[in-house]
């Protein structure tokens, strides 16, 4: 047993050094799209890792700065402070700490399932948009030029207007470092940004690469963290509240969606308001000493299965690694070349611009409108405004489709007593006086009006009956609403003649009803459509119970 538990750390191990290779040049990168200092993604890729080593449930998920809430962040502060703000960063820290102290009362609040509402369509659509922004953002350092522009295309006319101020030794370089990462991910195992980096700095130190118009990350200060709460006015903070809202649902979507897919592959058992409190807590962390949000990003996270990770050890391993990588490489990575850095965050991303899945809802005719606007919307609108109005969308979509009312005419198959889907199945014939409704979706406030209009007039047009049979199997329980509409209609049905049962009827359902109206319903709910059935025949034959 102690062999195979040092074997386990042994792997354990060798995979957080490989992650942490990834993990640093990530890190530095995407402290430049958060217009922050690389201690900032330090300080965050530490308080990620090891928070989520104590508190997480997932041995594969890696939690530290991503792509998607380090754009969000920058975004968020630069809407609320003019560019270049002295008080920007403070903004940032007080965005990621509200963004931690939010994800904690979600938890346990017990909603973590509320981030099903943000659909997989609409965060492929945002992922899709947002990875095309950050790429074309990395386009004026890889030209060592100094174009901007408020989205991807006036970004995009702003460097086409510089073109004579272009530098091709830093454009040539760029390319070099995209076509060797590329090349490392594909035909080797080695870790590619490391290695890319590495021979970037090399190149910094044999060549004069100020001569050649290639500018380096340059001198950056890097010391103990000092835990602390962002100095602003109380109208700022506010502020920040209303926009960490959006970064709250994106961390953890984006999170959910990485840890909750490996545990799948791998049949672990994993709960969301557990992640949501883990995610909580690195992010409150990272706020405190000065760093950047934090997630479980999809790519970091598959490496660290890729590399054979057994156990949560292999996050503390990477943690370990990249604090000594940072202690004693400070040097180095002053001296990493802008191009190739900016080459490593191209690489990183081109993932992301897979349009696979975006095609595949074309194929299937599912959602491919939803996926647009939301790539539309960040493209168009920003990353900020555009990930509230995928958000926005994907709310709304919810919201349509329990607006819709879906309700199923059930028949018997002969000589059985299963009941199927009369519009699947015209072959079978309904029983004379008897009509049997399904609800497709959950009865609650917002649908029950629009369920029963349906059961209403369905029944209208069948002037033959005398029994209507309600198969409550979607109902697990009801609200007040729901349980006020389903009495309201019994008795409009009694008034008129038709007799009303209710077959696979849930616990919870049945004790509501019976405390509510229990002279309505007692002896007319049922555990199957079956013996509703029989129940219904019975009353029509007046044959005895």
């Amino acid at each position: 047993m102690v062999t195979k538990s040092l074997s386990f750390k042994l792997i354990d191990l060798l995979a957080g050094l490989s992650v942490a290779s990834i993990l640093l040049p990530e890190a530095v990168a995407y402290a430049a799209i958060a217009h922050l200092s690389i201690q900032a993604a330090i300080s965050a890729l530490l308080a990620g890792l090891f928070c989520y080593a104590c508190l997480g449930a997932s041995r594969f998920a890696i939690v530290s700065p991503t792509s998607s809430s380090a754009a969000l962040v920058s975004a968020a502060a630069l809407s609320l402070l003019p560019t270049g703000s002295a008080q920007q960063a403070e903004l940032s820290f007080a965005l990621v700490l509200l963004t931690g102290g939010g994800l904690i009362v979600v938890a346990f609040a017990r909603l973590g399932r509320l981030s099903a509402f943000v659909s997989r369509p609409v965060l492929h659509g945002f992922s899709f948009a947002l990875a095309a922004t950050i790429i074309v953002k990395q386009l004026p350092k890889i030209l060592g030029v100094n174009a901007s522009g408020s989205n991807p295309f006036t970004l995009l006319a702003s460097v086409a207007s510089f073109l004579p101020q272009w530098s091709w030794w830093s454009l040539a370089s760029g390319i070099a470092a995209l076509l060797l990462l590329t090349g490392l991910k594909r035909y080797t195992k080695l870790p590619a940004a490391f290695v890319v980096l590495g021979l970037g700095i090399g190149l910094a130190y044999g060549c004069d690469l100020s001569a050649l118009h290639i500018s380096i990350v340059g001198n950056f200060s890097l010391e103990i963290p000092h835990p602390g709460i962002p100095d602003l006015s109380m109208k700022q903070w506010l502020d920040a509240a209303e926009l960490a809202g959006g970064l709250l649902v994106i961390v953890f979507s984006e999170s959910w969606g990485s840890i909750r897919s490996l545990a799948i592959r791998h049949g672990d058992p994993v709960e969301a308001n557990r992640e949501l409190f883990s995610l909580g807590v690195a992010n409150l962390v990272s706020g405190i000493i000065q760093g950047m949000p934090v997630g479980a990003g999809f790519s970091a996270s598959v490496a660290n299965e890729a590399s054979g990770a057994q156990s949560k050890w292999s996050g503390v391993f990477a943690g370990s690694s990249v604090l000594l990588l940072a202690i004693f490489g400070k040097p180095l990575i002053e001296h990493i070349p802008e191009p190739v850095l900016a080459a490593t965050v191209v690489g990183a991303l081109l993932h992301a611009l897979n349009p696979g899945p975006i095609v595949e809802l074309w194929r299937i005719n599912r959602d491919q409108y939803l996926t647009l606007s939301a790539v539309i919307s960040v493209l168009f609108f920003g990353v900020l405004h555009g990930m509230l109005i995928a958000v926005g969308l994907s709310i709304a979509s919810a919201i349509r489709t329990f607006s819709l009312p879906a309700v199923r005419e059930l028949t018997e198959l002969a000589g059985s007593r299963n009941y199927v889907d009369r519009e699947n199945h015209p072959e079978v014939q309904p029983q004379p006086h008897i009509l049997i409704l399904r609800p497709e979706e959950p009865l609650f406030f917002a649908s029950v009006d629009g369920v029963f209009d349906v059961v209403r007039s369905t029944v209208k047009n069948r002037s033959d009956c005398k029994i209507l049979i309600l198969s409550l199997e979607q109902s697990n329980d009801l609200d007040s609403s729901a349980a006020d509409s389903l009495i309201e209609l019994c008795q409009h049905f009694q008034q008129i003649g038709v007799t009303t049962l209710l077959a696979r009827v849930k616990d919870p359902v049945r004790a509501l009803l019976l405390n509510s109206a229990g002279n309505l319903f007692e002896n007319n709910m049922f555990w199957s459509v079956a013996d509703a059935v029989a129940n219904a025949e019975q009353k029509l034959t007046g044959s005895p119970e």
